[in-house]
């Protein structure tokens, strides 16, 4: 059992995950706001892998990533950052997932990057773009090996039949993106109603995180009704753009999500 696995284990519904980008504001942020959001209620925690040619991400994201790419930010300058960080970090109870794309990856070496990723207390993986079936014939044991869960996404269009063949490969969470959309988009929960509960009717063996365009209180409320927790991340990269303390930026904005 990863720590992904036993967070669900402990913990069923309002399950807040938050995205931001390594090396964004700046290269050396990545363990400031690890710590900040573990202290100030994230209970998942998603870092971006910045990578030039992104196919999800909306403008917010994709600006963070090309800046940290400016700022010299590559997943061995990311790994380097994390072993430093928990080195100093007494507790790893906070899940910690990497999202990224496939290209990087396949340059780093695939079984270099899980092993290196197990090695930094990685307990998830999102590769947006990797096929479902190369994952299951090429690359699931990979996974298995290093004890990563691989986090697929689904969307309005997807088939029950793939929504069943992606929930038996899992062992993580299933990542509903709230509409057919790049991130940052705002999302209108009440127009996917049928999306989500159809999703939540098929009882599903793991859990479900919502995600695109959830930004405040309201929002994430409303989608902890259809679903196990949400994932926020274009709101929380504006939050923290242009903050003279992330600290003190990451605490607000954490608050404003759970309390309102």
């Amino acid at each position: 059992m990863n720590s992904i696995q036993k967070l669900f284990s402990e913990k069923e519904k309002n399950i807040l995950s938050i995205y931001f980008t390594a090396g964004f504001p700046r290269l050396d942020d990545t363990g400031i706001i690890l710590n900040s959001l573990k202290k100030n209620g994230a209970d998942l925690i998603e870092i971006g892998m910045p990578y030039s040619d992104p196919l999800a991400d909306g403008p917010v994201i994709q600006n963070s990533g090309m800046k940290a790419l400016r700022n010299g930010m590559t997943i061995q300058a990311l790994f380097k950052q994390l072993h430093s960080f928990h080195e100093n970090d007494d507790s790893k109870s906070t899940p910690l997932i990497l999202m990224g794309y496939l290209n990087p990856v396949m340059q780093y070496g695939f079984e270099k990057f899980c092993h290196d990723a197990k090695s930094c207390a990685i307990s998830g993986i999102i590769l947006p773009d990797l096929p479902i079936n190369e994952y299951e014939n090429e690359y699931k044991k990979i996974f298995e090996d290093n004890n990563l869960s691989f986090i697929f996404l689904i969307t309005p269009e997807t088939s029950e039949e793939r929504i069943r063949k992606i929930d038996s490969l899992s062992n993580g969470f299933i990542y509903a993106v709230s509409s057919s959309s790049i991130t940052g988009k705002d999302a209108d929960l009440n127009a996917q109603k049928n999306y989500f509960e159809r999703i939540k009717k098929m009882n599903l063996k793991n859990k479900v995180l919502i995600g695109f365009g959830i930004r405040n209180h309201e929002s994430f409320s409303e989608a902890c009704k259809y679903a196990a927790g949400a994932i926020i991340g274009t709101a929380y990269i504006n939050a923290i753009a242009d903050a003279d303390n992330l600290d003190v930026a990451t605490q607000k904005f954490l608050n404003s999500i759970l309390n309102g």
